[in-house]
């Protein structure tokens, strides 16, 4: 498994927005809007691939000079459980420790809280919706 950083609009980037469709919004009913993916340019995107095939796949968005958000953390449903996720996860903590960052935040899913605590994520703040679902936001120093 190969863990490399994805350049907005190339055929990795397609395979990204594929997975995260797939895994995150085709389940809830919805779509991306155009507009919210040509945002992305500014973000780093990182994916897993098995040769040309996208495993997982996250985006990290700049908050401030010092944190940057973990996004759209996605694993093809027949992987999860199989340490691809971590793989990821530890992928994206070194990539924002090199480019400087010191914090690390999200929203996560209720369901994925368990998942994030494992590499020292920690809530802060109460439950609140997004995209029709209970998330908490979780943050982490890794500077």
């Amino acid at each position: 498994m190969a863990l490399k950083q994805i350049d907005h609009g190339t055929p990795e980037y397609l395979q990204m927005i594929k997975l995260r469709e797939e895994i995150l919004r085709r389940p809830l009913g919805l779509q991306f809007d155009p507009a919210e993916l040509a945002n992305e340019k500014g973000d780093i995107l990182l994916g897993a691939f098995d040769e040309d095939k996208l495993l997982a796949c996250c985006l990290l968005t700049k908050v401030d000079a010092r944190t940057v958000k973990l996004r759209q953390m996605a694993v093809q449903n027949n992987l999860q459980g199989k340490g691809i996720g971590a793989s990821i996860m530890n992928f994206a903590e070194i990539i924002a420790r090199d480019k400087g960052y010191k914090n690390m935040t999200m929203h996560a899913r209720n369901t994925a809280i368990g998942f994030y605590e494992k590499f020292g994520f920690r809530v802060f703040g109460e439950e609140f919706t997004e995209v029709n679902l209970p998330h908490h936001a979780m943050e982490k120093k890794i500077g």
